[in-house]
């Protein structure tokens, strides 16, 4: 078996190949709606989650952290749990059958779900927001790894994700920032759009 850093010299080979500028324009969001049922080998999952662990971040604080749903069983609890809490957080006039499905089957059609959470340092260290960022660079990192691999991905934030500490299993100054879903995709070749960047631009 190959070890994580073999993996990573496999990943920036590939993604030094493809130039990382490509990969970074080929990025997108592929919901798990689009996912196909192949399986993400658990080493290419762990890959990935070393690029995360090489995100910039001040006074090295390292403040992201991941609570990884791999198994078809792990998938299938934080469906049930989504769906369970979904119809705790609204009263009964406002509770939708289809909301529920909507919001409870992601996980089963992803190859892979990871919580996206956050270790605060304290605010005598640095303010919460660069912590964040840290984080989301982290993200960033995951999602650019997924796409040299050929994975689609997504990052969401809903409600219900970001109350569940509990579930999660979070010590105290962790907090959830939402759900990366992974799998792979017959769609990873849609193409995006963006405004020209000189609109975006003041040189001085």
């Amino acid at each position: 078996m190959l070890r994580t850093s073999d993996f990573l010299v496999k990943f920036a080979t590939k993604t030094m190949n493809q130039d990382i500028r490509e990969v970074i324009r080929k990025r997108r969001s592929i919901f798990p709606a689009a996912y196909n049922q192949k399986p993400i080998a658990h080493e290419v999952i762990v890959s990935i989650l070393e690029a995360a662990n090489w995100a910039p971040n001040h006074k090295k604080t390292q403040p992201w952290r991941f609570v990884v749903f791999e198994s078809a069983e792990s998938r299938q609890d934080l469906s049930n749990y989504l769906a369970s809490a979904y119809k705790a957080s609204v009263s009964e006039e406002k509770f939708s059958e289809i909301q529920q499905k909507k919001i409870s089957e992601k996980p089963v059609q992803s190859a892979c779900v990871i919580a996206i959470c956050m270790q605060r340092s304290g605010e005598d260290v640095i303010p919460e927001w660069e912590e964040i960022a840290a984080v989301s660079c982290a993200v960033q990192n995951m999602w650019l790894s997924c796409t040299a691999e050929g994975i689609g991905s997504f990052w969401a934030t809903p409600g219900l994700i970001l109350k569940a500490d509990a579930y999660l299993g979070l010590q105290e100054g962790q907090r959830c920032l939402g759900l990366f879903y992974m799998g792979f995709s017959d769609q990873m070749d849609i193409l995006g759009q963006r405004d020209d960047i000189a609109t975006k631009i003041s040189w001085r």
